[in-house]
């Protein structure tokens, strides 16, 4: 009976010594504790190479100043951790909870100090007094806030596997960049995405572990491809058999010192854990210095998958099968800040349209009487229950332009991408002038006789150019359907036409520093079908102007896209936000795209916010079908100085 008890005790014993106060439980008996020397500790531990200082820095017991109620007011303790009062802490720097932990900082060593901070220690005696009853209750209820956080963002950030295709496997085989994430400020941390790069490290799941339970390792990110990594565990060195890819904004990674807070357990790799037998002193080692995610990066990630725009808002949106007018929707879903809005006069909801909630063919209800477009009236009296109007602040503002002075004309010529071929850059006209520096744009050569097929553009829209830009920047100008007079001159065209450019100094000139580079991967809509995402590539750079392409399909299928456009993403998009990926095309539509683009590409345009452009009688005939309302508005009487004439290459 007392060799049972005292087996008894000596098990007790031995599993206290294997789950320490580092949170590491090793889980393996050559790394027991009960050795404090390393043989090889010391080997390949490089120092680590600075990175940029906006990320939380592992110094010393790897604890920066940091606020968990979001207050200024609070400070945490770099000798103990102890989180309390600002006011409080001992010192003018505020560094520290109490005498002892300063004089304690003074004589330990860095490595006592970042074990400390590994360890998650109870604060001391002194320590204790500082945190009173309120402070703790803020903290729990923070701890509780950060934890629902998680969980939601575990529901969020599910994945939508795409059989057969896997960004990681796809740019590693084939050794591509993608673009980063601060290049898109409308997706999700586009704005607040910081430092994150290389050589971050962050807490992650062991997936190399036989134990029964969930265990965590520490990794650093080897390589970035929009919001995924390409995570080394840590004491790999340069072995990459394990290396694996995770979404940064997943809910499985987390900043170093998580595992300490959470009570999870820290477990080295299987593969590595004879390498080292004090994990303790090589951890301290490898951490010290380096960078990991912010504190309350989870939490950004949450705020930033917060829409503002909500099921059953109704809009105005533009009427996918005429452009020249919009129509009321209801949004009906909303997927990473993409809107599948459904017409209000479809009883099944099987007509619908998608696009981002910052795309500028949507706009409140009202805005096409206020500027003077074509709106098609619905055929439904009354607003449905339940369904209210979007309020206008949530839509994405235009720049306020002078139309006081010398302004766009009717009649005058300029380049513009077709909206229904949007590989091709146009002859266009502008055709009619809104109020708030909107334009009915029309493509010369395929227009139908009562505007049908017009198209609305701001005058700030990156869409449109001065005549000349394609001829400069050499690209290929789409001269009008049915020209004979070929090459295309601009300078040739107007004397036949007689009819003057659009002046330069109108168009919108800025090019802000996108960061795109050519040859950069990342996730994009197609335009011709917006309810796709695909896999694309940039493979031109314009200005400010890209040229998307569709892997695995031919270049026909190529779109011109603004680099602020709200309909790219970068690589990890899909997954974070539970939408459907569509990978490159497979082997055999490759084969056949030579033999069939023709009808490829037939089929594929009709599903640009509606069909291909049909003739003049189809038009006017699918028009009597239905009420159309025109909202005229007063145009500038100011002439054109044809101050444009230097974009015009002159000829005798």
């Amino acid at each position: 009976m007392e060799s049972t008890k005292e087996l008894t005790e000596h098990s007790s014993r031995v599993e206290r010594k294997r789950q320490d106060s580092f949170g590491m439980f090793d889980g393996y008996d050559s790394c027991s504790e009960d050795t404090s020397s390393s043989s090889s500790s010391d080997e390949s531990e490089e120092e680590v190479a600075p990175l940029p200082s906006s990320l939380p820095i592992i110094k010393n017991n790897g604890q920066v100043y940091t606020y968990p109620d979001g207050k200024s007011g609070m400070a945490t303790c770099e000798m103990c951790g102890m989180v309390g009062v600002r006011d409080a802490f001992y010192s003018k720097t505020k560094r520290f909870c109490s005498v002892s932990c300063s004089r304690s900082y003074s004589s330990n060593s860095k490595k006592a100090s970042i074990l400390a901070r590994l360890q998650g220690k109870p604060p001391t005696k002194k320590a204790k007094v500082l945190q009173k009853q309120p402070l703790v209750a803020k903290l729990a209820a923070y701890a509780q806030y950060q934890a629902t956080l998680q969980n939601q963002a575990k529901t969020k950030a599910a994945a939508v596997p795409v059989e057969g295709f896997s960004w990681g496997n796809y740019i590693n085989s084939n050794s591509f960049t993608a673009a980063p994430v601060t290049c898109f400020k409308h997706a999700p941390m586009g704005t607040c995405w910081g430092d994150i790069a290389e050589g971050v490290r962050v807490e992650v799941p062991n997936s190399d572990c036989s134990l029964p339970t969930k265990v965590f390792w520490i990794a650093g990110i080897v390589k970035l491809a929009g919001y995924n990594a390409l995570l080394r565990y840590e004491g790999f060195e340069n072995d990459s058999s394990l290396d694996f890819w995770c979404n940064v904004c997943g809910s499985d990674i987390h900043p170093v010192g998580w595992c300490a807070t959470s009570g999870k357990p820290l477990v080295p790799p299987r593969t590595i854990q004879h390498k080292y037998t004090n994990w303790k002193a090589f951890l301290v080692k490898r951490l010290t210095g380096a960078k990991t995610l912010p504190p309350d990066f989870s939490q950004k990630v949450s705020e930033s998958m917060q829409y503002p725009f909500k099921t059953s808002m109704r809009v105005e949106v533009v009427d996918k099968t005429h452009l020249c007018r919009t129509r009321v929707a209801v949004v009906d879903s909303v997927v990473g800040g993409r809107l599948r809005l459904v017409y209000e006069e479809s009883e099944d909801k099987t007509d619908d349209f998608w696009c981002h909630m910052y795309s500028p063919l949507i706009h409140h209800i009202g805005w096409s009487r206020s500027i003077g477009h074509r709106f098609k009236r619905s055929d439904i009296t009354k607003k449905q229950d339940g369904h209210f109007d979007a309020p206008p602040h949530l839509f994405m503002k235009v720049k306020e332009v002078d139309a006081a002075g010398e302004w766009f004309k009717e009649g005058m010529k300029l380049e513009a991408i077709d909206p229904l071929n949007l590989s091709a850059i146009c002859v266009a006209t502008i055709r009619k002038v809104l109020a708030d520096g909107y334009l009915m744009i029309g493509i010369d050569g395929s227009e139908a006789a009562d505007g049908s097929d017009w198209f609305c553009y701001h005058a700030t829209s990156p869409s449109i150019f001065p005549v000349g830009f394609c001829e400069i920047n050499m690209i290929e100008l789409t001269p009008p359907r049915g020209y004979a007079k070929l090459p295309f001159k601009w300078f040739d065209y107007l004397r036949e036409t007689d009819s003057i450019a659009a002046p330069v100094k109108l168009f919108n000139k800025e090019v802000p520093n996108h960061g795109f580079h050519v040859g950069m991967k990342l996730e994009a809509v197609d335009l011709m079908e917006p309810r796709l995402v695909c896999v694309a590539t940039v493979t031109r750079i314009i200005h400010r102007l890209l040229r998307i392409h569709f892997d695995g399909w031919e270049d026909e299928y190529d779109q011109w896209v603004d680099c602020e456009s709200p309909d790219l993403y970068p690589v990890g998009w899909c997954q974070l936000t539970g939408y459907q990926l569509q990978p490159p095309a497979p082997q055999s539509s490759r084969d056949s795209q030579s033999s069939s683009s023709k009808q490829k590409k037939k089929a594929k345009s009709q599903q640009y916010k509606g069909h291909k452009k049909m003739t003049s009688l189809q038009l006017k005939e699918e028009l009597l079908d239905g009420e159309e309302y025109s909202f005229l508005q007063g145009t500038s009487d100011q002439e054109s100085n044809g101050s444009a004439s230097y974009y015009i290459k002159q000829e005798p």
